[in-house]
């Protein structure tokens, strides 16, 4: 019986052994070594393609494999926030069909030098707090990609435009302006250090194929930010509000009232957002 039980022992003892042998090479950490972070993410690719069904062509696998092979390491197609607890997240990928295929992409590169960075250290509200101090699980960058699909089967990039922030995605939406009928992505970042959100708001003032114009909004407990059509011109503007917050006993309630609200709009020669106000102000986007 005893050697019954050895036996079964051993064979458990193999078997545990095998399976933690049939991921990607050990003796390093993908975070801070190229060549595992390339191990790492062949395993995954080859995970996804076992178990993907109802693929077709340029489909989202086709481009996360086209980022891998194409980008530096470090760089990865981002993933919005999950709605739930134990829902699986969602690529930062919308399909736009126009005069060609288009894909917009979120794609998140880490800073050279650094550790490569994960998507849940840039991934939802708890890491928003990382714009404070990003260098110790790494820097991201952020940047919205145009591209298309041609007929021969191969990704081109159309643009690719900078996101100003370093966590806290969230979501990813096509969204359209009325007073222009003007198309925009817009992406969703979640922001601890304003109680609130802030969204990056990229326009195609110019039409699809040339990169897109940034306006970012805003909402906080003491801030906010909404857009508006100020000019009348292609340029969408927005007016900034701030607000004055009084709390009340234990700070249980409080009240907010506003204590300004100020009407920017894009000056072309300047290229920044600015105000008949006062010239004092003025914004980058």
């Amino acid at each position: 019986m005893k050697i019954k039980m050895k036996i079964l022992f051993a064979s458990a003892f193999c078997l545990l052994l095998a399976a933690c042998n049939t991921g990607p090479s050990s003796g390093g950490d993908a975070a801070t070594s190229d060549s595992k972070d390339k191990d790492l993410q062949d395993y995954k690719m080859s995970v996804e393609k076992n178990q993907a069904k109802n693929r077709f062509p340029g489909d989202t696998l086709a481009l996360k494999e086209y980022i891998q092979n194409n980008y530096p390491a470090g760089t990865y197609l981002m993933e919005s926030e999950k709605t739930v607890t134990f829902n699986l997240p969602k690529e930062a990928v919308i399909y736009y069909k126009g005069d060609a295929n288009y894909i917009f992409a979120l794609i998140v590169k880490s800073k050279p030098g650094e550790r490569n960075v994960e998507a849940k250290n840039v991934t939802g509200y708890s890491s928003s707090f990382v714009n404070l101090d990003s260098t110790k699980l790494g820097t991201a960058f952020f940047w919205l990609t145009l591209f298309e699909y041609d007929k021969d089967g191969n990704f081109k990039t159309v643009w690719e435009a900078q996101v100003p922030i370093h966590g806290g995605f969230n979501t990813m939406k096509l969204k359209k302006w009325e007073p222009k009928n003007t198309l925009y992505v817009e992406l969703n970042y979640m922001d601890g250090i304003i109680s609130g959100y802030r969204d990056f708001n990229f326009f195609l003032v110019d039409g699809i194929r040339n990169p897109p114009h940034l306006l970012e909004t805003y909402e906080g407990i003491e801030y906010k930010r909404v857009i508006a059509d100020i000019k009348h011109d292609k340029y969408p503007g927005y007016w900034e509000y701030t607000f004055n917050v009084s709390h009340w006993k234990n700070d249980s309630l409080y009240t907010v009232r506003i204590l300004d609200s100020i009407p920017f709009y894009w000056n072309p020669k300047k290229q920044l957002y600015v105000t008949d106000k006062t010239k004092r102000y003025y914004r980058k986007y």
